[in-house]
């Protein structure tokens, strides 16, 4: 007698397959002011004070300090729709800029004086955020993101990102002040030094001035004035050439600007131990649009500094 066996047919490759996972219901909550934060719109402290007076609301409840936020919620600020879904897809975007002296680095002056937002090219959405800051009276480099993460990181004390600047200092330096600086003086505000100083030589032996190139971690404001004012010395010329790992580049004129590339981009999240949203490339019409401004600022004049005296 013969042992039929039935057969089971193998499932089919359409019941087979898994169904997708929604990419929203895998999405983790994230605190609130992280998320805004990162966006751009303001700084985690801003966006504290903003929950803390009832100005955020998660759907329709006005948040806490801590509430969390997920791509399903609905976001509130001052009663306008935020995106959560868009906020969380955003690319963030870094610039170089030369800051020409006599620009403040706030977005308006009630006495109308120029500011470094000028001359940065239009956003689409979320806004740009100046990584520290020099005074008016201070020339060269100024990074600017959308992330307001990375900006707080990159400025914070913790990363220990340093400053680099050539300093123009009127008056023979001798080695004992040099040594001091390195060492540590105390300011008003705490102690302070360079890590390191190296003179620029000059082909004039006579020159009354000196010029050298002087690093700082932190920056303080007007640290590198005041820690040479502390030896007796004036600074007559100030410009920034490097914050950690961005140096300022020749063809960036004062007054111009220069968006990083994804690697260099990326290189700073690495630096500050960030993670790093997936960049993705500019829209078509968007990246048309940069590239008309960047080219237009070329023939764009930048009135010089009142300083009779430039960097060579």
């Amino acid at each position: 007698m013969l042992n039929i066996v039935s057969e089971k047919k193998p499932p089919s490759k359409k019941s087979a397959a898994k169904k997708p996972a929604n990419p929203e219901e895998l999405a983790p909550e994230e605190k609130i002011q992280k998320v805004l934060a990162r966006a751009g719109l303001a700084s985690r402290r801003e966006i504290e004070r903003w929950v803390s007076e009832g100005r955020v609301s998660i759907n329709g409840t006005v948040a806490t300090l801590g509430a969390r936020v997920g791509l399903k919620d609905e976001l509130k600020v001052d009663g306008k729709p935020v995106s959560v879904k868009k906020l969380a897809s955003q690319s963030p975007r870094v610039l170089l800029y030369n800051k020409p002296v006599g620009e403040i680095c706030t977005r308006t002056d009630p006495e109308g004086r120029p500011t470094v937002f000028d001359n940065l090219p239009a956003l689409q959405s979320g806004r740009w955020i100046v990584i520290g800051r020099l005074d008016i009276n201070t020339s060269g480099l100024l990074l600017f993101t959308t992330d307001g993460e990375l900006a707080n990181k990159l400025m914070h004390p913790s990363s220990l990102m340093d400053r680099e600047y050539v300093v123009r200092v009127m008056g023979q330096v001798d080695d004992d002040a040099i040594e001091r600086l390195k060492t540590g003086v105390m300011l008003e505000d705490g102690e302070a030094r360079f890590t390191d100083i190296t003179q620029i030589k000059n082909k004039k032996e006579d020159a009354i001035n000196q010029w050298f190139y002087c690093v700082l971690i932190e920056g303080r404001n007007r640290e590198v004035r005041r820690l040479w004012e502390s030896q007796g010395y004036k600074v007559s010329r100030l410009k920034r050439v490097r914050f950690g790992p961005v140096n300022l580049v020749a063809k960036i004129k004062e007054g111009m600007w220069m968006e990083l590339s994804e690697k260099e981009v990326e290189g700073l999240y690495k630096d500050v131990q960030m993670q790093c949203n997936q960049i993705k490339p500019l829209e078509p019409e968007e990246r048309s649009k940069l590239k008309r401004e960047y080219k237009k600022q070329k023939s764009k004049k930048v009135l010089p500094s009142k300083s009779k005296t430039r960097l060579r």
